[in-house]
C-alpha cells in the first residue's frame, strides 16, 4: 500500500484529542512530535521507521512512532482509527443545517495571549474545517493572567496577520480581532485608534462578575453603545463545569476555572440596547461555559437580537466545538440568517464597519 502522510496522521490526532476536550499532555506529545519530524526529509524519516529508531529523536514516543509506522507502510493508525470511531453522536437535522451555514469563527485565540498554537496552526485548522475566514481576538492589555496585548503587541500582531494572509489558501483569510475587557466604567481596554483598525471586536466582561445586577447593567449597556464594538461576548460569564488540570490547549489558562454562577444583570436592558445598536450577542460554544443560557438566548431572540456561534478556541481542535453552540441555537430556533458568521468576509467585515468608529 501507498504510504500515508504520517505527519498530518498525527497533526489529525491532535487535533481530535483538543476537539474531544483530552488532557494536554496527549494533544502536546502528538503536535510535537509532528513539529519534530515534519522538518525530517522524507527519506530520513522512513529509514529511521523501519530501523526503529524514531524514539532516539527528541520529543517523539513509543507511541507516536508507532503511528508513525502504520502511516508510513499505508496504513491508518490505531490510535486515529480509534478516536475517529469515538467522535460523538451526529447533529439532529436543524443543528446540523445552522453548522453547515456558518462561515466562520468570530471568537478565537492564539498563543499571542493564552492560546496553545501559533495563528498560523489556527488558520490552517479552520481551512480544513472549510471555514472561509478566521477572526483572531487575543486579549487586551489589562487580563494579564491570559497575557494580553499591549498597543505595541497588537501592532505587531496585525503586521503579521497581513503577512500571513498573502501566503494562505486562496478563499481564506484572517480577520483581524480582540477579545476587549469590558472594564468596570464599561469602557473599552483598547485604544481607539487601534480598535478602529480592526475587522471585528469582542467584548466581554472577566472581572467583577458579582457585581450587583444594576452596575452590571449599565456597564454592559455602555459597551454595547460603544461604537468600537461588535459582538457582545460571553454574556454571563457562567462556567457550568469544573475542567480537569490539563485540559487540551497549553496555555489555555482563562479556561481552567472552577464552577462559576452567572452574572446579575437586566438582560431585556442589554439585549434591547444590542439591537438599538446592531451589535450581535455571542452564542460561546465552549461546553464549559455554554454562555448564554438556553432561557436567554430566546430572550435575545424575542427582542431581535444578532448572534455570533462562536467557538472561543484556545487551540486548533477545539474550532470545531461550534457544533455544540449551533445545538443551542437550533433548540431555541435561532434562524442563519440572524448569525453573523453566517455571512461573507465581505459582508461581516462592511457590518462591523458601518458604525462609525
Amino acid at each position: 500500500m501507498a504510504a500515508r502522510d504520517a505527519i498530518a496522521d498525527l497533526r489529525q490526532i491532535a487535533f481530535l484529542l483538543e476537539r474531544a476536550n483530552e488532557a494536554s499532555f496527549r494533544v502536546r506529545a502528538f503536535r510535537s512530535a509532528a513539529n519534530g519530524l515534519g522538518v525530517l526529509p522524507p527519506a530520513e524519516l522512513a529509514a529511521r521507521a523501519e530501523a526503529g529508531t524514531l524514539t532516539e529523536l527528541a520529543g517523539v514516543g513509543e507511541v507516536t512512532a508507532r503511528c508513525v509506522a502504520e502511516s508510513l507502510r499505508g496504513e491508518e493508525p490505531v490510535y486515529l482509527r480509534r478516536l475517529a470511531a469515538t467522535e460523538g453522536t451526529d447533529l439532529d437535522e436543524a443543528a446540523a443545517a445552522l453548522r453547515s451555514a456558518l462561515r466562520g469563527d468570530c471568537h478565537t485565540h492564539s498563543n499571542w495571549s493564552d492560546g496553545g498554537s501559533p495563528i498560523e496552526e489556527m488558520a490552517l485548522a479552520a481551512v480544513g474545517l472549510g471555514h472561509e475566514y478566521l477572526v483572531l481576538t487575543d486579549h487586551s492589555p489589562r487580563l494579564t493572567v491570559a497575557n494580553g496585548l499591549s498597543p505595541d503587541r497588537l501592532r505587531r500582531q496585525l503586521d503579521h496577520v497581513a503577512a500571513l494572509n498573502a501566503e494562505l489558501p486562496e478563499g481564506f483569510r484572517i480577520l483581524t480581532g480582540i477579545e476587549v475587557d469590558i472594564l468596570a466604567d464599561g469602557s473599552l481596554d483598547q485604544e481607539d485608534e487601534l480598535l478602529a483598525r480592526l475587522d471585528v471586536v469582542v467584548g466581554s466582561v472577566h472581572s467583577g462578575l458579582k457585581d450587583e445586577s444594576a452596575k452590571m447593567t449599565r456597564r454592559m449597556v455602555r459597551a454595547v453603545a460603544n461604537p468600537h464594538l461588535d459582538i457582545l461576548g460571553h454574556c454571563t460569564g457562567r462556567m457550568v463545569a469544573k475542567r480537569p488540570a490539563g485540559v487540551s490547549g497549553a496555555g489555555d489558562r482563562a479556561h481552567r476555572a472552577r464552577s462559576r454562577p452567572e452574572s446579575s444583570f437586566d438582560a431585556d436592558a442589554v439585549f434591547a440596547a444590542c439591537v438599538e445598536h446592531g451589535k450581535a450577542v455571542e452564542i460561546n460554544s465552549r461546553p464549559e461555559r455554554q454562555d448564554p443560557p438556553k432561557r436567554l438566548i430566546r430572550v435575545a431572540l424575542e427582542a431581535g437580537c444578532l448572534f455570533a456561534i462562536n467557538t472561543d478556541g484556545h487551540a486548533p481542535g477545539q474550532l470545531d466545538w461550534q457544533r455544540y453552540g449551533c445545538e443551542r441555537a437550533a433548540l431555541c430556533g435561532v434562524p442563519a440568517e440572524r448569525v453573523v458568521n453566517t455571512w461573507s468576509a465581505e459582508r461581516l467585515v462592511e457590518w462591523a464597519a458601518s458604525r462609525v468608529r
